[in-house]
């Protein structure tokens, strides 16, 4: 939602000052600096954009501006609408040739894969505004909050990020009397080759705030773990975001020892929607909501 530039209506005003319906991309160039440092300017807000990462895509439809984009990943699914939008790349694999054809007003994109992909369109003059991939919640701010300047909607991003943080603070307030956090164990890959997460990641963030101990929150980063640790640890929770393939919660009770562990005992282990657990965009919030649900549904009735 673009903001109205409400202009003075005096006597005597001459045709060719702004109408009241102008907005003040329509009147006034702007620039917005990127993550790389690098400040893009603007004649006017876009009107065509492609996004190159499902979370911003998610950050632009939440903005009011899905209707403008015109390309976008394999992986870009929510909401709906995203779907039918014309794929561009993989998510690590760049059509160059494509997006140069549809000359979008923008390129979103972001740092992580080959940073010389986006050279040829910025050589087709096309201009490239790059976020860098969010790991905590005030980083998915920022991105909102770039995105909306970039879109000429900042007034429409203060807004989200409020709404945002309103969400998220009405869960903490409804966990506040917890005594003792609930250990879970959140796995993001599947046996054999099992992982998990540890501080100084976005999932990390998301367990805190929901008010739960990760049995591995003191490792950092994305860890590789064995079968036999987890089953020392004694979770009273698992939790996986597993999803391709069948059966992931039955294939974690079925493994082998792992019926001593507490969460299996008590029937306690779940299947998180994947995306809005690694999506680091406006659906924080349900992020944190499905875990405090998951631990403490006692809360939520």
């Amino acid at each position: 939602m673009l903001i109205i530039f409400l202009a003075g209506c005096q006597s005597g005003q001459s045709s060719n000052e702004p109408k009241k319906e102008d907005t003040p991309e329509q009147v006034k160039a702007y620039t917005v600096k990127d993550d790389t440092g690098k400040e893009v300017s603007f004649k006017k807000a876009p009107e065509t954009v492609i996004s190159l990462q499902p979370s911003n895509t998610e950050i632009l439809f939440a903005l009011g501006a899905g209707d403008k984009v015109i390309g976008a990943t394999e992986y870009d699914n929510y909401p709906e609408q995203a779907s039918k939008i014309e794929r561009v790349s993989d998510s690590v694999t760049i059509n160059t040739e494509k997006i140069i054809a549809l000359k979008p007003d923008i390129v979103i994109a972001y740092t992580i894969g080959d940073e010389n992909a986006l050279k040829p369109i910025e050589d087709a003059g096309i201009p490239v505004f790059v976020i860098q991939s969010a790991s905590s919640f005030e980083d998915v701010y920022g991105d909102i909050q770039q995105i909306s300047e970039v879109m000429g909607v900042k007034e429409k991003g203060e807004e989200l990020i409020t709404n945002i943080r309103t969400h998220i603070n009405d869960i903490e307030n409804k966990l506040k009397n917890i005594e003792k956090p609930k250990r879970v164990y959140f796995e993001i890959s599947p046996s054999p080759d099992i992982y998990s997460t540890g501080k100084n990641t976005f999932q990390q963030e998301i367990l805190q705030t929901a008010g739960v101990e990760n049995i591995f929150g003191n490792q950092e980063g994305w860890i590789k773990v064995s079968e036999e640790t987890v089953i020392k640890l004694n979770p009273e929770i698992i939790a996986t975001t597993v999803d391709y393939i069948e059966g992931p919660v039955a294939e974690i009770k079925a493994r082998k020892g792992w019926e001593t562990i507490e969460a299996i005992k008590k029937d306690r282990v779940y299947q998180l929607d994947s995306d809005i657990m690694s999506r680091p965009g406006p659906r924080i919030a349900e992020a944190v909501e499905l875990v405090a649900k998951m631990a403490y549904p006692e809360y939520f009735k």
